[in-house]
């Protein structure tokens, strides 16, 4: 944590439900994933999840528990997100340049590769689809929680899903028809 983060924590004040530092201890990694995987720059994700606690700092006491927080805390993540996309698409048109991918870690093989494939996989997906997979598929949200967090119908969200797993089926099928076609050669 930052230590301008680290200022803004404080111990509850009486009558207070929710801290800052509860809310980030606990929800800290969700909201990291959730805006690396809404495109922001692997780079910026630090600076965007400091962004991210900010708004809740100065909204938490607004926060009135008609949806839950990890769904109040997705919201604030997307709109955060498209603040970062949007200046990098400004910043790369200014430049004239394509900003390059992401770099992943060097590692394992095979996961630096499945994690390739994921990440592709998404980068393939429409919008709509890829919120609602990542929420159920990677953050294990239901999909009525799903449904909250981007104010759908649940059944938009089971068919959202269902196209989107039906698709990276498709994609990893080709993936091993591939990696078995370079094996017998």
């Amino acid at each position: 944590m930052s230590p301008k983060l680290l200022e803004l924590v404080s111990p509850a004040r009486p009558g207070e439900a929710l801290t800052l530092g509860e809310v980030y201890r606990e929800h800290q990694g969700f909201v990291w994933r959730s805006l690396y995987h809404l495109g922001v720059a692997r780079a910026q994700v630090d600076d965007a999840v400091q962004d991210v606690f900010l708004v809740v700092h100065r909204r938490l006491t607004e926060f009135d528990g008609r949806t839950t927080l990890r769904n109040w805390l997705y919201g604030i993540a997307r709109r955060v997100a498209s603040q970062y996309r949007r200046g990098a698409e400004r910043s790369a048109q200014r430049l004239r340049v394509v900003p390059p991918d992401d770099a992943d870690d060097p590692g394992d093989g095979p996961r630096l590769e499945a994690a390739q494939l994921v990440r592709r996989f998404l980068e393939e997906l429409d919008d709509e689809k890829r919120e609602v997979y990542l929420l159920a598929e990677l953050e294990g949200m239901s999909a009525t929680e799903v449904a909250e967090a981007l104010d759908l119908n649940v059944n938009t969200v089971y068919a959202r899903l269902r196209a989107a797993r039906l698709r990276f089926e498709k994609v990893v099928a080709r993936h091993d028809a591939r990696a078995r076609r370079e094996e017998r050669t």
